[in-house]
């Protein structure tokens, strides 16, 4: 068991916090420290989630380590620290901990109530980038790029931070979800120096209701780009521990994984001009059934399921019938 969290049976165990060893002064050992630690936990990667836990702690980075590891650290970290590394020896994500995620090149906030960013999100954040681009290219006077299931806001901001040409709805229903996204909004608004991205709260999977939003009638038919990271994971799927800390809703998708996204189609369907063009996320065993879902069942043209770094079926892209 990590030193981190041995058991204590005292009767003031409750309220004793986390703690280091006092042998462990030196920067170098505080490293080496938090990654046994980490490693002892059987976290998927201990290398990575030390050092970032280490640099929060510490402000001490590899440079520091180098130069200065066998100096015994003077700073007022070594409390957070052992804090730190219990939480996540505990499997509280990363993520969680740091307060942060990473999108590209952003660092979104994050925390209890808001699905967490992964990274092979980003490939669909740059698929649609790329296409943005594509189409300001063209010379598309007033683009239109709408993200469903917004969550934290992660692809609606990633593609905003990279195309300020665009103009962007992001759409999520959680009051949880959405503490995140106006905090995320107005984070990255301070730094352009205005907004780039509207927010909505709504069902994506209730066209009725959005329909009856005035609100939107600018969008109807008018949409370029659709994206969206929806709830996907099928209900019987085993997950990682650290899943389990994201909301049940914005992560399982029903029998199937689909549950969402079916309905969804009717909004993307709605939303896009004639040519738009749609990119899902989904589980990687949907391929085959979201190529018959845009394909055969919306008739959509350039079907195509595109993979992740693992080559593992990641999302699927398809183009409105002009």
């Amino acid at each position: 068991m990590p030193n981190a969290l041995k058991p204590n049976n005292s009767p003031d165990a409750a309220c004793s916090s986390p703690s280091l060893p006092d042998s462990v002064r030196s920067l170098g050992e505080l490293m080496r420290y938090t990654r046994s630690e980490l490693i002892d936990a059987h976290l998927a990667s201990p290398e990575a989630d030390a050092r970032a836990i280490f640099e929060a702690a510490t402000s001490a980075g590899p440079a520091d380590i180098l130069f200065h590891g066998d100096e015994e650290y003077t700073g007022d970290g070594r409390e957070l620290l052992a804090e730190m590394i219990a939480r996540r020896v505990a499997r509280e994500p990363l993520q969680h901990i740091l307060g942060t995620a990473p999108m590209l090149g952003l660092e979104l906030a994050v925390g209890p109530g808001v699905f967490i960013p992964r990274p092979e999100t980003e490939l669909l954040a740059q698929w649609a980038i790329n296409m943005a681009r594509g189409l300001v290219g063209e010379g598309v006077g007033k683009l239109r790029v709408v993200d469903l299931c917004t969550g934290s806001g992660a692809l609606a901001l990633a593609i905003a931070e990279e195309v300020p040409e665009a103009n962007i709805l992001a759409v999520e229903l959680s009051d949880e979800a959405l503490v995140w996204t106006r905090k995320n909004i107005a984070a990255c608004e301070q730094r352009w120096g205005g907004p780039r991205v509207s927010l909505m709260q709504a069902d994506v999977t209730d066209v009725s209701a959005l329909r009856a939003n005035q609100s939107l009638d600018d969008w109807w038919g008018n949409a370029d780009i659709v994206v969206s990271n929806p709830p996907y994971v099928p209900d019987s799927t085993e997950v990682f521990e650290e899943v389990m800390a994201d909301p049940h809703s914005a992560v399982f998708g029903g029998d199937d994984g689909l549950d969402v996204i079916r309905p969804m189609m009717n909004v993307v369907d709605a939303l896009l001009r004639p040519g738009g063009v749609v990119g899902i996320e989904h589980d990687d065993s949907s391929g085959p059934d979201m190529m018959s879902l845009l394909g055969a069942q919306w008739e959509y043209a350039s079907v195509s399921v595109m993979q992740d770094l693992a080559d593992r079926d990641r999302f699927t892209v398809g183009k409105k019938p002009e």
